[in-house]
């Protein structure tokens, strides 16, 4: 790979308007070095061999949601919290694999208190993505480091970003980044090109009753999605999701919400 130093090199299309705009995606090649992926993979390995007591082995699931009424789910948003696939796990909780290939994922804070996401996150190549499509104060909400383990990676049904990080106006774009070569067989994503200018389609609101290598921009109400993993190798990728804090107001009622006085981190200023 070879470090991109002008990212939009290929946004560009044939008639002259930006794919992001058009399509609600656009693909950067090479976005980052081999040196910064493969230091990024071994940050996403070792968090394997990190998993906390406390996690009690939390289950993430686009096609259940049974973490809608986690309150280790809904407390995750300054943390870095850990969560398995379903079918990694039996009845009682017992692994039923590896415990290097039973996660799903990790998030939400990587971006701030783990020093190599944090870096990358907060990188002269992320500000300049965010500068070129016109957000004034953009602030990071979330990130997650996604494995998509050979067997056990679930589906990830289509869904709009917005739906779960809406902002008044839509602000919003996601940084997708490729760890591993993506395929057909072990769950690349897939987009509705052009869904983003139909609106947000639905909202996933945190109940009010408290006691209930590759890097790919993703348009906040583009419709995607990623098959299950039917392959013999894992997917694993990192991802986080930018707001223009100036510009839009994150809702009150989103499910990831941070302790009342803090604020998101601004990636101008750090």
């Amino acid at each position: 790979m070879v470090e991109c130093d002008i990212i939009l090199l290929d946004w560009v299309a044939d008639d002259g308007e930006i794919e992001f705009l058009t399509d609600g995606y656009v693909v950067l090649d090479d976005f980052l070095t081999e040196m910064e992926v493969a230091e990024l993979r071994r940050a996403g390995d070792q968090l394997t061999k990190d998993i906390p007591e406390e996690s009690k082995r939390a289950v993430f699931s686009t096609t259940h949601s049974q973490q809608s009424k986690d309150k280790y789910f809904l407390d995750s948003a300054d943390k870095v919290s850990y969560f398995f696939e379903a079918s990694a796990l039996n009845e009682k909780g017992g692994l039923l694999v590896e415990p290097q290939v039973a996660l799903n994922k990790v998030g939400h804070a990587l971006h701030w208190l783990h020093p190599t996401f944090k870096k990358l996150t907060f990188s002269e190549k992320v500000k300049e993505a965010c500068f070129q499509l016109g957000f004034e104060d953009p602030s990071v909400t979330q990130s997650m480091y996604i494995y998509k383990n050979p067997g056990v990676g679930s589906e990830v049904v289509p869904h709009q970003d917005a739906t779960f990080l809406h902002t008044e106006p839509v602000y919003l774009v996601g940084f997708w980044i490729a760890l591993e070569d993506a395929t057909l067989e072990n769950g690349c994503l897939w987009f509705a090109p052009g869904s983003h200018r139909s609106g947000v389609h639905r909202r996933f609101v945190r109940n009010p009753d408290h006691d209930s290598s590759t890097c790919i921009l993703i348009h906040g109400l583009v419709v995607h999605r990623s098959d299950l993993n039917k392959s013999s190798k894992s997917r694993h990728a990192y991802t986080f999701h930018v707001i223009d804090s100036k510009n839009a107001t994150y809702s009150p009622d989103n499910w990831l919400q941070l302790k009342a006085g803090e604020s998101f981190p601004s990636l101008y200023k750090n």
